[in-house]
């Protein structure tokens, strides 16, 4: 069509339909050219980036011009499934003029919190970041059977941050961060630029702050922030409506930052450690103990024997030859699956099961060792 204007000149029905997609577009587009500056500011500080975004149900309704205030929830996703192709279009028509590339990812917050599910969203998620492209988390709206709102976007990203192992959440939102009250009333009231706990005070702040924005408001990037925290990552609530919103934010604009008080890496694991109970058991060699000591992941070559009916994700316990306790992680492999591969190099897993998850049977990442809890 594009090759021939005069030619869809003479269609007004198609050059109707052409000027609605592009009005679509655009103005979404509009918001996502906020988003380009980060990606610099990341490459500098060796970051890798994931966005999580929201938008599908709106553009749906503008393409269908419905009103989405008295849709119910089965109209909710039908529209979001029409909504979701102008959403990634926006998304790849803004990000590829800088050669950057884009991929979907559609979850709902069961998928996050069920682990077996949330372990293969974060593979999944680790291997586009591995290829460099930027995957695009979206609510799966179209089968979520809880009630759409808005406000599910922040509780959303702190379970992805918190299943990635993030460092960092920005929340880009239409206010500079936690006031002390409502702003829009009290002249009086103060930004609070650090939170390190959220206590009864924090939550008194939430009732007394501007809550309209959204349909989730204030409260929902509370929630996701006790998330984040309790994950070991950063979180920032700014302003996004301004220019250059995450410039401004490294550079010191005011927002209010949730610190915790720990690594990703080390709340991973206290997790592991604190909250599953094992549901089988890998005897390992002296060698795969001494590796492990050193910081290595448990490879197959070094399992002896297997014990339990698990599966993948599940946790386990790994024991020395004398079955003195090891430590505990999840499981990279099914039982019956690290029975046939015990023993064996890495790089004959494909060839065994006729497919490879991965190299490990245990990632470094997801075992606590014993004597470390100690």
């Amino acid at each position: 069509l594009l090759n021939n204007p005069a030619g869809v000149a003479e269609h007004p029905d198609i050059m109707e339909t052409i000027e609605k997609e592009i009005d679509i577009m655009s103005e979404y587009n509009d918001k996502l050219e906020i988003l380009e500056e980060f990606f610099p500011i990341a490459d500098e500080n060796d970051k890798e980036v994931i966005i999580v975004s929201s938008g599908a149900i709106a553009m749906g309704a503008k393409d269908l011009d419905l009103d989405m205030k008295n849709m119910k929830i089965d109209m909710n996703q039908a529209v979001s499934a029409v909504g979701q192709i102008h959403l990634m279009g926006s998304f790849k028509s803004a990000f590829e003029k800088n050669e950057i590339k884009i991929s979907q990812i559609l979850l709902t917050l069961d998928d996050t919190e069920q682990r077996r599910r949330s372990i293969n969203a974060r593979r999944t998620i680790d291997t586009l970041l591995k290829l460099g492209i930027v995957p695009v988390v979206n609510e799966n709206d179209t089968i979520a059977t809880s009630e759409i709102r808005y406000g599910d976007n922040d509780r959303l990203a702190s379970r992805v941050a918190q299943i990635t192992s993030a460092d960092c959440l920005i929340l880009l939102s239409n206010i500079n961060g936690l006031y002390s009250a409502d702003p829009s009333t009290d002249e009086d009231v103060k930004l609070i630029n650090k939170v390190s706990e959220i206590d009864k005070d924090i939550e008194k702040m939430i009732g007394q702050s501007i809550s309209d924005y959204g349909k989730g408001g204030m409260k929902t990037k509370i929630q996701a922030a006790k998330t984040a925290m309790l994950s070991g990552c950063h979180l920032a609530i700014t302003n996004g409506s301004i220019m250059r919103p995450v410039k401004s934010l490294f550079e010191g604009r005011p927002c209010t930052w949730f610190e915790p008080t720990k690594t990703p890496l080390a709340a991973r694991k206290q997790w592991i450690a604190g909250t599953m109970k094992p549901v089988g058991k890998i005897i390992i060699d002296d060698g795969a103990v001494d590796a492990l000591k050193k910081g290595s992941s448990l490879l197959p070559a070094g399992v002896k024997s297997v014990e339990g009916n698990f599966e993948r994700g599940d946790v386990i316990e790994v024991l020395s030859s004398d079955q003195n306790k090891i430590g505990i992680g999840l499981a990279g492999y099914a039982a019956e699956e690290s029975i046939k591969i015990m023993g064996h190099k890495s790089d004959e897993i494909a060839n065994i099961l006729s497919y490879s998850y991965r190299e490990e049977m245990i990632h470094k990442d997801d075992l606590v060792l014993i004597w470390v809890l100690n």
